[in-house]
């Protein structure tokens, strides 16, 4: 009966854990009703299981869907069944915002799968500063670079907010690639796509002016962390104006004149740390930035 009981849990999608917990408290129950008839006791047997199976059915139904992994991250890149054993290869860790992944300059090779959160990218500038090279969100890879070259870190990963990441150690890896091709041609794309989005960064630099500048990072933002509501598209990036004017390679006062720019022009809305893009079609515009750019 112990073995149906449990048949029936994990087939339902019961994690082992959980069954272990129900089977224990079932077995102590059926002790206390020893005195109970025969009848009785097979009654509430047959009727406990079949609760308990419709209960692991409902849980199963009623399971919090798979997350949608950002468009471009390395997850949402992956096959389904690659993707499962990608975020089995690490240790999972948890840490509360303010907190260093990674170390500039560091020589170490693991990496980092976030699962959950947003870091920010930055290097050191000669002059003791720090600029922002770019945003991580959950579904994305860092550190595979240094895992690939076996250089020191080119950048310091930090948290934004409380995040949730694994750490996969380089030679796990690597064996996954071998054996995967298709992700690791997957993980080719994304380098690729980071080095285009750093030459777009150089070549605005001595290209556009500064409002132009502005428009065409908004704008890709609004592709990589932007999501719809009644307002617009709502970067769900909490940047600094600061950050922000590394990003774009200007000064903190030419970004300050570019958004009351942006404002009066109806494109955009700003708020705490927060921008509202009211007019996509208008920035991309403004931009210089293709409508069909994806």
């Amino acid at each position: 009966m112990i073995d149906v009981l449990s048949e029936l849990l994990l087939d339902a999608g019961w994690h082992p854990a959980v069954v272990l917990s129900v089977v224990a408290i079932y077995v102590g129950a059926a002790a206390l009703l020893r005195r109970t008839s025969r009848s009785a006791q097979l009654r509430l047997r047959f009727d406990g299981l079949r609760w308990l199976a419709r209960m692991g059915l409902s849980m199963r139904r009623g399971a919090p869907p798979q997350p949608e992994w950002p468009y471009g991250t390395f997850l949402r890149r992956l096959r389904p069944a690659d993707r499962e054993i990608v975020l089995g290869l690490g240790v999972r860790r948890q840490v509360p915002a303010g907190q260093i992944l990674i170390h500039e300059g560091i020589r170490e090779s693991h990496l980092v799968l976030l699962e959950e959160g947003l870091t920010k990218v930055t290097a050191s500038l000669p002059d003791g500063r720090s600029a922002l090279l770019s945003l991580r969100v959950g579904g994305d890879l860092v550190g595979e670079m240094s895992a690939l070259n076996d250089q020191p870190r080119s950048a310091t990963i930090t948290t934004c907010g409380p995040t949730r990441y694994s750490v996969i150690p380089r030679d796990r890896f690597t064996r996954f690639l071998k054996e995967h091709p298709e992700s690791a041609l997957e993980l080719a794309a994304m380098v690729a796509d980071r080095l285009r989005w750093s030459n777009r960064r150089r070549i605005d630099f001595t290209s556009y002016h500064v409002k132009i500048r502005v428009a065409r990072v908004i704008a890709e933002l609004c592709r990589t962390h932007g999501r719809r509501s009644p307002e617009g598209v709502v970067i769900d990036v909490r940047l600094t104006q600061p950050e922000l004017a590394t990003i774009c390679g200007a000064a903190e006062t030419s970004i300050q004149k570019a958004l009351r720019e942006l404002r009066a022009e109806r494109l955009v809305d700003t708020d705490y740390r927060r921008i509202t893009v009211r007019d996509l079609p208008g920035l991309r515009g403004l931009g210089e930035l293709p409508s069909d750019d994806e």
